[in-house]
């Protein structure tokens, strides 16, 4: 009932996209189109700079310099470790775009029927030239 009010004054629920080229399309869609300068302003990605510019703005853009490679991680106890692989784990397959039921029957079958034939034009191939070569040689 409550939908049917919405639907009525014109606001609709926003949907999930059903596809993941649907999904796709919506995730770029929020996505920045250009960078920003330290002073705010937005360049293009493709704007092509001098190299003697690009050395002099880093500093000022990106700020603090890389730490050395030398410098020692404290990686932590290795049920620290574990516990943050799980979570990242978690995090990553949280970010997978799941096929929906119908889509993996039909994956499924897809892959059945494939296997099928092949299956049987190997057993084929077997048996055809298994049998030429007991006629050939005896």
């Amino acid at each position: 009932m409550a939908e049917d009010q919405e639907r009525e004054e014109g606001q609709e629920r926003p949907s999930r996209p059903s596809t993941a080229a649907a999904r796709r399309e919506r995730r770029g869609a929020a996505r920045p189109a250009a960078r920003k300068d330290a002073d705010g302003k937005a360049e293009p990605r493709s704007k092509a700079r001098p190299d003697n510019a690009a050395k002099s703005d880093s500093a000022d853009r990106k700020g603090r310099p890389t730490p050395t490679r030398d410098r020692k991680d404290d990686r932590g106890s290795i049920f620290a470790r574990t516990s943050r692989f799980l979570r990242e784990v978690v995090s990553e397959l949280r970010k997978v775009i799941w096929p929906t039921r119908k889509q993996l029957i039909g994956y499924t079958a897809v892959v059945l029927v494939f296997v099928t034939f092949m299956v049987a034009l190997v057993a084929g191939l077997d048996v055809g030239l298994g049998k030429g070569v007991f006629w050939l040689f005896g």
